[in-house]
């Protein structure tokens, strides 16, 4: 994924510093994990992450160009590069120029990337994703949307919702996205019809029914002349709602809304042995902890209370969801990197297998003998199967049963794992009960998802599966683990690398339930 230059008006420009970084000293789990922006810089809090989206061609990239164009303090030169380029209807600059950076996407006057562009109006910051439009590009799309906390979702006024608007808005609801700005674009074409927007609006009403947005605000626009965007058109009296900048910046942010139960996916562990530090970061998904409160290891089930809770910029007395920490425990409980922490009253599963719901990425159509790995949040574990149950018709949104899927296809798929994982329903914590599928042997993606059902019981192993029993590692690969206190995290992890390697292998695997994982 590229991320394109952004245009940050000259006054903030100071402000926007890289993220700061704490890198871990443990080399087996090494990795690097970034402070959010919002908790460094106060003033840059509250900042709304906005993904466009729709059919090729709906005008994305123009709207948003549009409102950097209105709404920001550009820099002179890129304003008179935009004024010297090619002309578009009514001799407006070509907007679009502003989003989309690539060679080949100014060459063939579409989106391919996701571009991230950041701009501040004198309330807050904005991330804007914009999103590719063409079919081709859908796995981008996807990608960009599970960072989003609003969805502008545009469509073109002459034409209407089209297919590709329908698989966006199910992949948005699939992904979380929970608010949408529904605009209708172009109504310069269409001549300022009223009649045109609201049949829009009312058909794409009756379609999304049965999603799960809590908001949809229709907006009539049209991005070349930048009516409603931000500035209120005067061409449509008829309309008396919001600006698209006006109803953006009233919007709240995922940071503003701590939901859900606590979660702390551990991304490694932090030593300072001068300090006797040892401390495991990560970012909290959801809910939030104090010092003093105990947090459990949902896959070990040890207990310890938080003793401390430190960020780059000082120690805090509660970490909420969106905060990147460093948590030290005052019981050295042994969990390493994939391991999830919760509060005792409210965990996560201890999952083995899956109901989801899922969209294929891959060019390569889903093979029931391939070699999949499942990543969650910080976690990698092999998938003992994978089985395709139905698909979703984007026309009428009824499941039909099936058992293969290709490109673009949404699923409904039940997934064996090899060993357990931390997981919850993505309805009860989005970021832990959401996943990637890769290909075991490229890495490269095949699938994304959200669990709707989490089970503990391992699904039946049948006669091609090889099961990695506990007593067959601690004879070999594991023999020299002795100390039980220090080498258990170490046994598991060993387990789960044997495991992912007879997985790229195309060896259906098992791991020994983790009860039996005593040394």
């Amino acid at each position: 994924m590229t991320a394109h230059s952004n245009a940050l008006p000259k006054s903030k420009a100071k402000a926007a510093k890289a993220p700061l970084k704490v890198v871990s000293d443990e080399t087996s789990t090494a990795s690097s994990t970034a402070v959010d922006l919002s908790k460094i810089a106060p003033e840059l809090s509250g900042m709304l992450r906005i993904l466009t989206c729709g059919s090729v061609d709906d005008g994305k990239s123009t709207l948003i160009g549009r409102l950097l164009w209105d709404a920001t303090d550009l820099y002179d030169d890129q304003r008179e590069t935009i004024e010297r380029g090619k002309k578009v209807d009514g001799g407006n600059p070509d907007f679009s120029l502003l989003m989309d950076g690539l060679v080949a996407e100014r060459e063939q006057g579409i989106t391919i990337d996701i571009a991230w562009r950041y701009f501040d109006t004198a309330t807050r910051r904005f991330v804007v994703i914009d999103s590719p439009g063409h079919e081709q590009y859908t796995r981008n799309m996807a990608s960009g949307a599970s960072h989003a906390d609003v969805a502008i979702l545009l469509i073109d006024a002459r034409h209407g919702i089209k297919k590709q608007t329908r698989r966006h808005a199910a992949i948005l609801d699939l992904v979380g996205v929970k608010r949408v700005i529904l605009v209708a674009n172009k109504m310069d074409l269409v001549d300022w019809s009223e009649s045109a927007f609201r049949k829009i609006e009312a058909d794409f009403e009756t379609f999304s029914w049965r999603f799960g947005f809590w908001e949809v605000t229709s907006i009539p626009a049209a991005a070349v002349s930048g009516d409603n965007v931000a500035r209120r058109s005067e061409t449509m009296p008829w309309y008396t709602g919001p600006t698209l900048l006006e109803h953006l910046e009233a919007l709240p942010s995922r940071v503003t809304e701590p939901t859900g139960p606590f979660r702390f996916p551990v991304q490694t562990v932090l030593r300072d042995s001068r300090n006797d530090f040892r401390g495991l970061a990560g970012t909290v998904s959801g809910g939030s902890v104090r010092v003093g409160e105990t947090v459990v290891d949902a896959l070990s089930k040890r207990s310890a209370k938080v003793l401390r809770i430190a960020t780059m910029s000082g120690d805090l007395e509660q970490a909420s969801q969106g905060q990147a920490v460093a948590i030290q425990l005052d019981t050295d409980i042994d969990v390493a990197r994939g391991a999830v922490l919760s509060k005792a009253d409210a965990r996560p599963v201890t999952a083995r297998v899956l109901e989801a719901r899922l969209v294929w990425l891959s060019e390569t159509p889903y093979d029931p003998r391939g070699s999949y790995l499942l990543r969650t949040a910080t976690d990698l574990t092999p998938v003992s199967n994978l089985k395709i149950r139905a698909l979703l018709d984007l026309e009428t949104l009824e499941t039909h049963p099936a058992d293969a899927c290709s490109t673009n296809d949404i699923a409904l798929a039940d997934i064996a794992l090899g060993r357990p994982a931390a997981i919850d329903t993505f309805g009860d914590a989005p970021e832990t009960g959401s996943f990637m599928l890769v290909d075991a042997i490229t890495g490269a993606s095949i699938a994304g998802g959200v669990v709707s059902v989490a089970k503990a019981e391992a699904a039946a192993a049948d006669e091609n599966t090889f099961l990695l029993t506990r007593s067959m590692l601690a004879r070999g690969l594991n023999s020299d683990l002795r100390d039980k206190a220090q080498s258990e995290a170490e046994f598991r992890r060993r387990a789960n690398e044997v495991a992912l390697i007879l997985r790229a292998a195309g060896v259906n695997v098992a791991i020994e339930s983790a009860d039996d994982y005593s040394i």
